[in-house]
């Protein structure tokens, strides 16, 4: 039976496309999607959408119809879940850390090992840095059973590209589940101002900041000076290590930003994570619902949920049977529990 997907449906982004395909991979369905991005100013499939769309063409042997620059519809039929080695390469500064994301759950419960090569933007701002991904998402995801290493091997930034990082995946038959409510102490934090090409005076400006409007306990502040990317760059990143994991928050320095506000946005983000008490924060809430709901079950406390994160969970119960609910524990923190739905249960 072919699943159809509504492109424009919640916050209408590509990531509707990226978890339907992710999900095809695993569960073998079919799709066919229409009004792909429509809720973004240029509508239809950009470089990336259609790495990600080659990425899984390639790993699940699968027939692809309709994919090419700027479509809005596509039909994708997979067949079976091939792991080994493989290069993608976006072409342009378009994030290679989404395109990773939508191949990772199909190659975690793969029946081999995988070697990937990914090419194109590493640190773009409308996605996950490489830094999150390797500090906070892929260690949740090894704790649930299978092994990924990644390493950076250069830096891509938005917008001259040119990133690449490696990733060895070693499966595993079963996703264990689990359960994060309590974060517990902060037991170290550090602020990192990244930089390439750029005057060191925007770190310093950034990291003063951070040291006056976040006294953290013990925060180490420094700056790291890139030598091996294609074009100027900066993010400022926030690393706070708890018990069961280590959250990192990121912005991006672009023409027109002052350090100062690029330095207020994750001071505004620590302060709203920290007030809430909870152990994972908005934009890793999202990350985790894919593998939670392979996982068959579990749950974790979060920060009032975003438009990406209610918008995936929908997508998701499209093809797994799952029951994904949000509750609202009051004081910003919400909840999510995924368990089997009473229609798999049947």
């Amino acid at each position: 039976m072919m699943i159809q997907i509504d492109g424009s449906y919640g916050e209408g982004g590509g990531q509707i496309l990226r978890t339907s395909l992710a999900l095809s991979l695993v569960t073998g369905k079919p799709f066919e999607i229409h009004n792909i991005r429509a809720g973004r100013r240029k509508p239809g499939l950009m470089h990336q959408h259609l790495t990600a769309l080659e990425a899984a063409r390639q790993i699940g042997r699968a027939v692809a119809q309709g994919g090419s620059l700027a479509s809005q519809s596509l039909t994708f039929i997979p067949s079976a879940i091939i792991p080994g080695t493989y290069h993608f390469s976006v072409g342009t500064a378009g994030s290679c850390t989404l395109v990773f994301q939508t191949v990772l759950p199909a190659l975690i419960q793969a029946r081999g090992e995988s070697e990937l090569l990914l090419e194109g933007g590493t640190h773009n701002p409308f996605a996950p840095p490489f830094d999150f991904l390797a500090k906070t998402f892929l260690p949740l995801v090894s704790d649930m059973g299978p092994e990924i290493t990644v390493r950076l091997e250069r830096h891509g930034f938005y917008p001259a590209g040119g990133g690449r990082f490696r990733v060895h995946i070693r499966p595993c038959s079963e996703l264990r589940p689990f359960h994060l409510k309590k974060r517990g102490e902060i037991q170290r934090c550090s602020v990192r101002a990244l930089l390439a090409k750029l005057p060191r005076h925007i770190a310093q400006r950034e990291l003063k900041v951070i040291g006056k409007k976040l006294p953290l306990p013990g925060a180490v502040l420094r700056t790291e000076e890139v030598e091996d990317s294609r074009g100027p760059g900066n993010v400022l990143f926030a690393e706070l290590k708890s018990e069961g994991l280590t959250e990192v928050f990121s912005a991006f320095g672009e023409r027109g930003v002052t350090a100062e506000r690029v330095a207020g946005k994750v001071v505004r983000d620590v302060k709203e994570y920290l007030a809430a008490d909870v152990p994972v924060g908005k934009y890793l809430a999202d990350q985790l619902l894919i593998p939670l709901a392979l996982a068959g079950k579990g749950s974790f406390r979060t920060l009032r949920l975003t438009r990406h994160t209610r918008t995936n969970m929908e997508i998701i119960q499209k093809f797994l049977d799952r029951d994904i609910r949000a509750e609202d524990m009051g004081n910003g923190v919400w909840e999510i529990r995924v368990s089997p739905s009473d229609k798999a249960a049947v």
